[in-house]
């Protein structure tokens, strides 16, 4: 595999797909290898506010993992006019549930609401988002014992599965989101990488992204990458997801119509390496979520 790479390095014949289903399924098998030998098994908390079809459709993805590995999943729901107050209430009851082991918000939540309120209310232990300020301030640090937003470490995760190095590159991050570019630049950098962050609005963005070792693209548009932001050599991880018009959210999240933040077509033939939409970092979110409600029940048993 690693030899492929670097053959593409030099040929630019084809660039190497980093399949996120294959890394998925080989944390998949860990996981479940663990949870096996447990007498009560980790549980996740999802608090869904609202009734959204991508929402639905995501949270059936955690559900349908957590079945395969071996954990429980408790979905919570509320209208989408509950008041503050009620969601902070289960939120401390959750808290306060030692069954339960990792909680988190399904985002986006109605706008008469604030997230960030909501989020803080989760014990930091239990913030298997990584979102608290605890946590995040951990992440800062560089220090052991928190949680990373599951995206970001579904990218480093791929990464390392491809055993792709991080220390020394030159890595490049179109995109400033909480959930996925400012976790991610804070991850590269604590990997010992250089990391330049980008933006819709960076001027000259080809120049910034051209140079780059490694491109990490999470803007959510279309395409948005194209032919002349990427050079040879370079390696891709495209976050985007984007649904093609006409097409059910529930048939994109298995696997069909999506279109990521990167013009695959135009460039997988420039690239030595370039994840797919669908395929590539999607698949690992999902994965690094439950990787973090595992580390949170090990802490929690242990405590």
């Amino acid at each position: 595999m690693i030899a492929d790479l670097k053959f593409n390095f030099y040929t630019n014949l084809m660039a190497l797909i980093l399949d996120g289903k294959i890394a998925r399924d080989s944390i998949a098998e860990k996981l479940k290898n663990t949870f096996l030998g447990l007498g009560v098994p980790p549980q996740l908390a999802i608090i869904q506010i609202g009734n959204r079809d991508d929402s639905n459709a995501y949270i059936a993805q955690k559900k349908k993992f957590a079945e395969v590995i071996g954990a429980k999943v408790e979905h919570i729901t509320f209208d989408e006019s509950v008041r503050k107050e009620d969601v902070v209430r289960r939120i401390e009851e959750l808290n306060n549930n030692a069954s339960v082991h990792g909680i988190i918000i399904q985002l986006p939540i109605p706008q008469h609401l604030d997230e960030y309120e909501l989020v803080e209310k989760i014990s930091p232990q239990k913030d298997v988002d990584g979102l608290t300020s605890t946590n995040l301030k951990l992440l800062w640090s560089n220090k052991q014992g928190g949680f990373v937003p599951a995206t970001a470490r579904g990218i480093v995760s791929l990464l390392d599965y491809y055993k792709l190095p991080l220390a020394g590159k030159r890595i490049t991050i179109v995109g400033r989101s909480i959930l996925v570019g400012k976790p991610a630049v804070l991850m590269m950098l604590n990997r010992d990488a250089t990391v330049t962050v980008c933006h819709s609005g960076t001027c000259n963005l080809e120049e910034d992204t051209r140079h780059a070792d490694i491109l990490i693209v999470a803007i959510g548009k279309p395409k948005f990458i194209g032919k002349e932001h990427v050079s040879s050599k370079q390696i891709i991880i495209d976050v985007g997801i984007n649904l093609v018009s006409g097409q059910s959210l529930e048939e994109e999240i298995e696997g069909t119509q999506l279109v990521g933040d990167v013009d695959f077509d135009a460039i997988k033939d420039v690239v030595s390496a370039i994840s797919p939409v669908p395929g590539g970092v999607g698949p690992m979110t999902v994965a690094s979520l439950f990787e973090n409600v595992a580390e949170a029940y090990t802490m929690q048993i242990n405590s």
